[in-house]
């Protein structure tokens, strides 16, 4: 059965969470049953699949991010929450 798509917001309304230093702030739900991106609250919330286990959520975390803004994965990377729940991504436009 085939997955899904994640569902995502506008990239336009994501690119405008990402501060003038190029970091977006990121809630993550390890596990979830859906991958998906929403904005609550002004900070972005991800949803993944993975399981926290030997950075398996991390990647699917940037992977999810860089679709939902329309780049590739390699312009983003972890500055911040490699073992935490809330992470901080830098952004290499």
């Amino acid at each position: 059965m085939a997955r899904p798509k994640a569902d995502l917001p506008e990239a336009a309304a994501l690119l405008a969470l990402v501060d003038d230093e190029g970091r977006l702030a990121v809630r993550v739900t390890p596990g979830a049953r859906v991958e998906m991106l929403e904005i609550a609250g002004g900070r972005l919330c991800a949803k993944v699949r993975a399981k926290p286990e030997d950075g398996k959520a991390n990647a699917a975390v940037v992977q999810l991010v860089a679709q939902g803004l329309g780049l590739a994965p390699s312009r983003l990377s972890l500055l911040k929450g490699a073992t935490s729940r809330d992470k901080l991504l830098g952004v290499a436009r």
